[in-house]
């Protein structure tokens, strides 16, 4: 192909390399010169135009693109015709996208003048959905780039979409003391609509305590069952091999592929199989609509395509989704001294639901409950640490008296919460800035709840309190600023600072949790059986 001026006496069949008008004559961009055109830009003047002319051995741009796009096109997609160099190729049905990535790189290596580009290889599409598109940048390439170009392909087609399968998947919901129904009834219905673009069916919609036994056995059932995907939701977050959904899963005769993605949102996912069918245990931003870890796995799964440990690992290059409000930019990382949060255990309550003893110093996993709270913070890195005392004072500090913790008492701890928030509060040392409030009685909140709530406190030094919330519902512990100290002392009765949230109005900032952990407490003898099972 050459490329450069031509005299207009010499441009008839010629590529016109620019839009060319004079007068009453245009030639396009990439047209073919005609007499007529040639003589009307002679008569007004034009002597040369810089032009393309083919050469033996040269393909031009639209049959060139065309060749390619075949070999490139594969199951579910369809390829529009070429124009200007380039193919279009469209789903034509909703599925999975698969690339061949080492055949897609050793194409685009061929020559500059070639070009393909696609959707992320594994990404979700729908029928109609532009997935990839061959470009030819010149107006020609030669025979043999094109040869060259196939060759890298290989035989088999480089671009296709595994439709999804219409699958069949059982649900199964851990359910602890003190989660409410409505949140497992959202879970389901945003279940429901990431089944939809798959026309999936969802075939059980089960409740089990969350112990490993029943769940164990409900995992068996819907493994015989119809149901070709099974997805657990825990009541609590997977963090171990040994934790109670992966336990299940091995009690009821399957196995754990792999646990724990290179995801964020979504770290905390299982995969499993039982009886060749995958089971899912969902992380617990799995419940909220927003994509995370559980959106590719799922959906892969529905296409057919398997999902191992390898495949897993291989998640990390792009699975940074999102950046959530809890993490906003610039990061700033936690700071000790003046501005860093303070930390209130309250565990001065006197547990009158749960009968004669008292709930805090009841075990769990190996020690008692009150600890679980002050570890928390202490691991989240809060300075100082301290711990309100009411009913069973000495007991409460013997549990606690290995731990870097101070003691306030609350002599009058039997008028109410709002009591031991002013003691916890008045204790604090003038150098804190903010402190987070956590309730002795609810073990399954993690230092990552807390280091989430004091970064949005760090970012926002202007709210008067960070809150979590699930599903648009408030939940504990809270996080309070100096600002809003005055307010504390007087407050009274039962209803620690939930008043004072209210009247903060938008001052308050929210960050949203997937995790039920914030929501749930030990307050009755069932709920302290629940986690112990």
């Amino acid at each position: 192909m050459k490329f450069g001026p031509v005299a207009i006496s010499e441009a008839v069949g010629c590529i016109a390399a620019h839009t060319i008008r004079m007068g009453t004559t245009t030639v396009k961009k990439g047209a073919v010169i005609t007499a007529e055109a040639a003589a009307n830009l002679a008569k007004g003047g034009l002597e040369e135009i810089v032009a393309v002319r083919l050469e033996s051995g040269d393909v031009e741009e639209n049959e060139a693109a065309s060749r390619l796009a075949v070999r490139l096109t594969g199951k579910n997609i369809v390829a529009e015709a070429p124009f200007t160099g380039r193919v279009n190729m469209f789903a034509t049905a909703a599925g999975v996208l698969q690339v061949d990535v080492a055949a897609i790189d050793g194409f685009n290596a061929v020559d500059e003048a070639i070009t393909v580009a696609t959707l992320p290889a594994l990404k979700a599409v729908v029928a109609g959905e532009l997935v990839a598109t061959v470009k030819i940048i010149p107006y020609a390439v030669s025979e043999t780039r094109v040869e060259q170009a196939l060759a890298a392909l290989g035989a088999e087609p480089a671009v296709k979409v595994a439709a999804y399968r219409h699958s069949k998947v059982g649900v199964i919901s851990t359910i602890l003391p003190g989660l409410k129904p409505s949140v497992v009834d959202k879970t389901m219905r945003i279940m429901t609509d990431r089944l939809a673009p798959a026309a999936a069916i969802l075939s059980a919609d089960e409740r089990v305590p969350h112990e490993a036994t029943p769940l164990a056995e409900s995992i068996a059932a819907l493994a015989k069952g119809e149901s070709d995907i099974i997805v657990v939701f825990g009541a609590s977050a997977i963090t171990d091999r040994r934790d109670v959904v992966p336990q299940a899963l091995i009690e009821a005769g399957g196995r754990v592929e792999h646990l724990g993605m290179p995801v964020d949102p979504g770290n905390l996912l299982m995969l499993g199989e039982i009886d060749g069918k995958p089971v899912i245990g969902a992380p617990g931003c799995a419940r909220s609509p927003k994509e995370n870890s559980f959106d590719w796995v799922l959906q892969r799964n529905l296409a057919g395509i398997p999902v191992g440990r390898a495949d897993a690992q291989r998640m990390g290059v792009g699975g940074l989704l999102m950046e959530i409000v809890s993490r906003p930019q610039p990061r700033a990382p936690a700071q000790s001294g003046a501005g860093h949060p303070a930390g209130i255990v309250l565990a001065a309550g006197r547990s009158t639901r749960m009968g004669a003893d008292n709930k805090l110093l009841q075990g769990l996993r190996g020690k008692p409950i009150v600890r679980y709270a002050v570890e928390a913070q202490l691991e989240a890195r809060l300075d100082p640490v301290l711990v309100v005392t009411g009913h069973q004072q000495r007991e409460v500090e013997a549990a606690l008296a290995d731990l870097p913790v101070r003691f306030v008492h609350n002599p009058d701890y039997a008028s109410g919460l709002a009591g031991s928030v002013r003691a916890g509060v008045a204790a604090l040392p003038p150098e804190a800035e903010a402190a987070v409030i956590s309730l002795g009685d609810m073990p399954n909140v993690t230092p990552q709840v807390i280091e989430k709530l004091t970064e949005s406190h760090l970012q926002q030094p202007d709210s008067l309190a960070v809150v979590p919330t699930l599903f648009g519902h408030r939940g504990n512990p809270v996080l309070l600023t100096r600002q809003i100290f005055p307010a504390v002392s007087l407050l009274t009765g039962d209803r620690g600072a939930r008043r004072l949230l209210d009247e903060a109005g938008n001052r308050v900032v929210e960050v949203p949790f997937e995790d039920p952990a914030i929501a749930i407490d030990v307050d009755t003898p069932e709920a302290l059986k629940a986690l112990q099972g």
